[in-house]
């Protein structure tokens, strides 16, 4: 998985590309962690993002928890495959999905 990272004042943009899974998790939590603070606005670009593993939603849910506190945050450019399972696990009633 590649992270490419965009911030625009206090809106972090991070477009992933490849596979969310137990291997690349980490590291996508390494950089919310190193990149998060201050952030009110959290943009997550799936636009490239080819699978979703329960590793990567733990990680999604973990970011949603910080910015709830301190903003908001959006997921961008879902494939229908994330998006079913989104709906099936119910994350779609927790994140916002444009």
């Amino acid at each position: 998985m590649t992270i490419e990272k965009t911030v625009n004042g206090s809106e972090l943009t991070l477009t992933l590309s490849g596979r969310l899974d137990t291997t690349t998790a980490p590291q996508l939590e390494a950089e919310l962690k190193r990149s998060i603070e201050g952030v009110t606005g959290l943009v997550l670009d799936f636009a490239a993002l080819e699978y979703l593993s329960s590793a990567g939603l733990r990680v999604l849910l973990a970011a949603q928890k910080v910015m709830n506190k301190q903003g908001k945050m959006v997921i961008r450019n879902v494939n229908e495959t994330i998006a079913e399972i989104f709906e099936i696990t119910g994350f779609s009633d927790i994140l916002t999905v444009e």
